[in-house]
């Protein structure tokens, strides 16, 4: 099987194939969305179950694999899979989700061209809503997404805050730029001294693709990531003139901090990214957002956690502060006692809320927001 299967370990029992205990020689492995059985490396038999990955695969004596799967449209679901007649059944769901799926967004696949003559890949999602139609003589906006990592890769799974823009007017692109996982070793080896600039390049050719096929509005071209996908979104409005507006969940704003005060599981990780440190320090200083204010063209909005110690608030404080000196439309949103991504649900909803209400003001269009989001989300140089 000539497929990359597995993923980066960052978290234990992410076995992407078991073994039968049963017979010697017989395993199974997840790959493009089915589970395959197989023999010595030969195909024996394919399952579809209905889910589009598979995690945590645990083959049983009795013969039956035991799995965590997904979809685009499914949460995350305990099933089992009888290997001799192929029969699913679902145990358990991660949870309950009442949403018709006249509002769920399926993705497609697409892959283009970017920089130095190269492909990467994304998932786009259509706007989707049962109940309403674009006009015709529009296009929609586009909210591209940068994962983290960021040698990770645009999930297959059922992402409901991009699922809350789809059904909100707006085409959403999951980039699986350069250096992503799941596209071969090649690939994944691509982000190795490239980190800020293959990311950057990948997110707007990718938005530039969509734009050139009148697939989304070229004067609505927004993006977001959290993490190190808030660092490739903040890069991409320092270096780039792409994207109209932009949101950074706490993003990494200063390469060089983040060297110096990571947490011991991803020391030395830069290295490879970006550059031996502090040997190559002047590589940090040019590819952080916080040294390069002066590229800033386009409104932005910071969410950040007071309590955040992979990216400590004052990082967006800072990059606010230069902003807003620009005269640019910029908002800061601290959630008090918060971290490294987001807990409580009434600060995820205002993340998702406060983002929306900003593209709106910024793009100038009607959105149905809760009421009092105008009292929490405060842009600066907006008129």
């Amino acid at each position: 099987m000539d497929r990359e299967i597995g993923r980066p370990d960052w978290l234990f029992g992410n076995q992407p194939y078991d073994t039968n205990p049963s017979c010697p020689g017989e395993y199974v492995v997840s790959c493009d969305g089915l589970l395959t059985l197989m023999e010595n490396g030969v195909k024996k038999k394919t399952f579809n179950t209905g889910f589009t990955s598979h995690l945590l695969l645990n083959f049983s004596k009795s013969g039956k694999v035991y799995c965590f799967a997904h979809s685009a449209i499914q949460v995350s679901t305990l099933i089992s899979v009888n290997i001799l007649d192929g029969k699913v059944e679902i145990l358990r769901k991660s949870q309950q989700v009442d949403i018709d799926e006249g509002y769920f967004s399926k993705f497609t696949e697409i892959c283009y061209n970017t920089t130095d003559g190269e492909k990467s890949y994304a998932n786009y999602y259509k706007p989707t809503n049962k109940d309403y139609e674009g006009p015709d003589d529009e296009l929609p906006p586009l909210l591209v997404k940068a994962h983290g990592g960021p040698t990770s890769s645009a999930t297959t799974s059922l992402q409901l805050p991009i699922q809350y823009f789809t059904s909100r007017g707006f085409a959403v692109l999951d980039v699986s730029y350069r250096g992503s996982t799941g596209y071969g070793r090649e690939y994944r080896l691509k982000l190795a001294d490239k980190w800020g600039i293959y990311d950057v390049d990948d997110c707007c050719a990718a938005a530039q693709h969509l734009a050139d096929n009148k697939l989304v509005d070229k004067n609505k071209l927004c993006i977001d990531g959290g993490s190190a996908g808030g660092y490739t979104t903040l890069a991409c409005l320092a270096f780039k003139d792409v994207f109209k507006a932009g949101a950074s969940h706490y993003g990494v704003a200063d390469l060089e901090l983040l060297a110096k005060d990571t947490h011991k599981f991803e020391s030395r990780y830069l290295d490879n990214l970006i550059g031996v440190y502090p040997q190559q320090r002047d590589i940090y200083i040019q590819r952080s957002p916080i040294h390069n204010v002066d590229g800033f063209n386009s409104p932005i909005i910071f969410f950040q956690g007071t309590e955040d110690k992979v990216v400590p608030p004052n990082q967006a404080q800072m990059m606010f502060d230069s902003v807003e000196k620009k005269g640019i439309p910029c908002s800061l949103v601290m959630f008090e006692g918060e971290q490294h991504g987001f807990r409580k649900s009434e600060n995820i909803q205002t993340a998702l809320d406060g983002e929306l209400y900003f593209y709106s003001k910024i793009l100038k269009f009607n959105a149905d927001l809760p009421d009092g989001i105008s009292d929490k989300i405060s842009i600066s140089n907006y008129v």
